[in-house]
């Protein structure tokens, strides 16, 4: 681009999914629905957990910390967009835009890592049965997402800084929901070679390291799995990983998805609907792959509505009382 067009901004447009007005409502209203059952859903699954002791393992650890952060995840783009939609304003500030892009990148890291420790507790699960408690100690997985945070916010924060050096021209329009890193690179004036290796090097640690770390994972299970005489025994121990396993795949399909119809279309709305699939129909769908083939994620959700029902009884009882 021509430097000489170079200006400073206040504020980006985010086109959306649609710029038809008769279509905006129903658009609203499908994803204020979708992010409400994203929120609420993944709330269940963090107060079934911390609320049977007997769900206090490794593996429903990292599961209470993959539905914290998808919860933060569509929080970071669709309370913005519903807010837009309602006052018909497509307007974020500048500040917002790298703010909201600062966030994205975190969750996005922390979903990938947090997959990633869940891939290892069902190896260790599977393949080391009797060392899984030595292995797998509650120091370890909180340590592990420890790590996890602080390796996502450092690459997030270095990817924002390197954001706030671009300069812009008059072309301002977002073809997204949200603010994209890679599309706003795309509008800088300025030389992007270093914040394209940056966003680069970033992809390859939050994306392509942990998704290798996965299939490494499931590599070494089905080899244990392949090894085990009886048929039942390679059923029960395949059938631990299947939720999870559906999970991975939605997320990373979906990202190939709209890597794949970025590239190969240069309309913005391809990919841009695309991402939904990502950003909050995978968020909304975890709790029901978790809970819908979880024996004991279902029991922990009964036994907490008994215990509110049966309190809420109580206290309504004694104010009843004389």
């Amino acid at each position: 681009m021509e430097p000489e067009n170079v200006t400073w901004i206040t504020e980006f447009l985010l086109l959306g999914l649609s710029e038809e007005p008769e279509l905006q409502p129903l658009v609203f209203g499908f994803f204020l629905s979708m992010y409400l059952i994203t929120v609420f859903g993944n709330l269940l699954i963090i107060l079934a957990i911390s609320s049977d002791s007997h769900l206090h393992t490794p593996m429903y650890f990292f599961l209470s910390n993959l539905s914290l952060v998808d919860i933060c995840f569509t929080s970071t783009t669709i309370p913005k967009m519903l807010v837009n939609i309602q006052t018909q304003s497509k307007v974020i500030t500048y500040e917002g835009c790298i703010t909201q892009m600062y966030f994205y990148v975190l969750f996005v890291g922390l979903d990938n890592f947090i997959l990633t420790m869940m891939a290892y507790d069902r190896f260790v699960a599977i393949c080391h049965p009797l060392h899984y408690t030595v292995i797998m100690n509650p120091q370890l997985c909180e340590l592990l997402i420890l790590v996890s945070w602080i390796m996502s916010a450092l690459t997030s924060l270095l990817q924002s800084l390197m954001a706030l050096r671009l300069s812009f021209c008059t072309d301002l329009e977002i073809p997204q929901f949200f603010c994209e890193l890679n599309q706003v690179i795309q509008l800088a004036c300025s030389n992007t070679f270093l914040s394209n290796m940056v966003m680069y090097f970033s992809a390859g640690l939050l994306g392509r390291g942990p998704f290798a770390g996965i299939l490494y994972s499931y590599t070494k299970i089905l080899s244990c799995i392949h090894g085990m005489a009886s048929a039942q025994g390679k059923y029960k121990a395949f059938s631990t990983c299947a939720s999870h396993l559906s999970v991975v795949s939605l997320f990373y399909c979906t990202s190939l998805g709209v890597y794949l119809s970025s590239a190969a279309t240069h309309s913005s709305h391809p990919s841009a609907t695309t991402s939904v699939m990502y950003t909050v129909v995978t968020p909304m769908l975890n709790p029901f792959i978790y809970s819908l083939r979880n024996k004991d994620i279902k029991g922990a959700l009964k036994g907490f509505f008994v215990k509110e029902t049966t309190k809420g009884a109580i206290v309504l009882g004694l104010k009843k009382c004389p």
